[in-house]
């Protein structure tokens, strides 16, 4: 109805999962680069928790459409079945042949041997289960002895749960603890901020060709943020009804008051006890400020090694927090000691700056390869200056991330203009880079996980 009046292609708010308007945003990207490597690795069960309209269908369908040819997909829309139940399921979605009372045992034969038979031609085989929360004890069970199907080397079965925070205490009793001590990554899609909640609206606008100036102003984003919780469903309904409250008013000026029609209708509430934001934000400036000045002084008195070069300055620059995403966590460190011998003690603040400059002008599709990660910036350093005699260091890139909590860097290489040129330079790497597992990382994914630190 409004499409004409603010020059769009297609509804931008639909609340169906279309993955053309997949925001990386939030974590969200990161955690989708994490659970492709996660199942590519061969890791067993995978859970991924989040509140209703977080966006765990979206993730799915991304799942789905971004893994790779040989990876052939199972999905269970409705497990509220009963043990015996979900393998005829899961037997029936693999188009199995099997008469309709079959025993246990004979569903579980044919369904290991469909598996062996995926597993000789090279091919991955994953179940996606969808509002796990809602599957009784005893089928998550049985679901558990399907990730023993095995050979001696490689699951033949890949397992990702998504459901609600309800999964995650369903998953506490202790009838069910052997499957908790399976699950080797747990992911959690945590409600959009009112930055990223701009962020998205203005994402999704441009997706359906949107190209005239923000829509939604501060003030807007901020109702919608309280009204939303951070929830993208509710985001997505919010802001399609206050886009159609101002197309009723004849205008293409969004205002609180068309917000509040659009909060109105479809009977959400505004969250109650509201922070005074002003008061905040001038006590938030007096403790960053108090606890900066701390930090400073302390990096400052610190005494300096001999034949340091590093000043002051660059030494508060390096304690400043930073971190690796989720995949890097899995792959090995290398734990051979730095060497005695110098290396460049810049070589870090180089590539840092250097990566903030490639960011900038990189689009959306560009892909790079994660080489590796690291919370120690001393074997950071020296770890660049191996890197360094393998490839060219202008194709370097490092940025700042954490790590639970914990200052880290991750490493890439490569500026490619999608994922098929990044896999095969990936494939062409050295031997020496290939040794911590590298992979592919979308940009939104990376522009995703430092927008976390800012």
């Amino acid at each position: 109805m409004y499409l004409t009046h603010f020059g769009l292609s297609q509804p931008p708010f639909r609340i169906t999962a279309h993955t053309e308007f997949f925001y990386g945003g939030g974590n969200r990207g990161a955690i989708l680069d994490a659970l492709i490597y996660a199942i590519r690795q061969g890791e067993g069960i995978v859970k991924v928790s989040g509140e209703v309209g977080s966006g765990k269908t979206m993730l799915c369908r991304m799942l789905q459409e971004r893994l790779p040819e040989e990876v052939e997909t199972v999905y269970l829309a409705n497990p509220s079945v009963s043990p015996d139940e979900i393998l005829h399921a899961i037997a029936f979605e693999m188009q199995l042949s099997l008469p309709r009372d079959a025993e246990r045992l004979e569903v579980m034969q044919a369904l290991q041997e469909y598996l062996v038979e995926r597993h000789a031609q090279g091919k991955q085989v994953v179940v996606f289960v969808e509002e796990a929360q809602s599957m009784p004890l005893e089928t998550l069970e049985e679901i558990r002895l399907l990730s023993n199907l095995e050979t001696q080397h490689y699951k033949l079965l890949q397992i990702v749960l998504f459901g609600q925070p309800e999964l995650d205490r369903n998953l506490a009793r202790t009838e069910i603890r052997q499957l908790k001590e399976r699950i080797t990554h747990s992911f959690t899609l945590k409600p959009l901020t009112s930055g990223e909640i701009r962020d998205y609206l203005m994402f999704r606008l441009r997706a359906a060709s949107y190209h005239g100036p923000d829509l939604f102003g501060p003030a807007v984003v901020k109702l919608i943020s309280r009204a939303s919780r951070g929830l993208t469903r509710r985001v997505n309904i919010i802001a399609d009804k206050t886009l159609l409250a101002a197309f009723a008013d004849n205008t293409h000026t969004l205002s609180q008051k068309h917000v509040r029609a659009a909060i109105e209708d479809s009977e959400f509430e505004l969250s109650k006890g509201a922070v005074p934001w002003p008061k905040m934000a001038v006590a938030l400036a007096l403790l960053v400020t108090g606890v900066g000045l701390g930090v400073a002084l302390h990096v400052y008195l610190q005494p300096q090694p001999e034949g340091r070069a590093d000043t002051a300055v660059s030494r508060v620059q390096d304690a400043r927090p930073a971190s690796v995403p989720m995949a890097a966590e899995t792959a090995p460190v290398e734990k051979t000691a730095p060497p005695a011998a110098p290396v460049s003690a810049d070589i870090v603040a180089q590539r840092l700056a250097a990566t903030e400059n490639w960011l900038s002008k990189q689009g959306q599709s560009t892909t790079s390869i994660q080489l590796m990660g690291s919370n120690n910036l001393k074997l950071l350093r020296w770890q660049l200056d191996k890197i360094g005699r393998d490839v060219e260091m202008d194709r370097v890139f490092v940025y700042r991330t954490k790590v639970n909590g914990q200052p880290a860097w991750t490493v890439l290489y490569g500026s490619f203009p999608g994922r098929s040129e990044a896999a095969a330079a990936l494939a062409h790497l050295p031997e020496s880079l290939k040794a911590n597992r590298p992979i592919l990382r979308t940009l939104q994914g990376i522009r995703a996980e430092i927008a976390e630190l800012q």
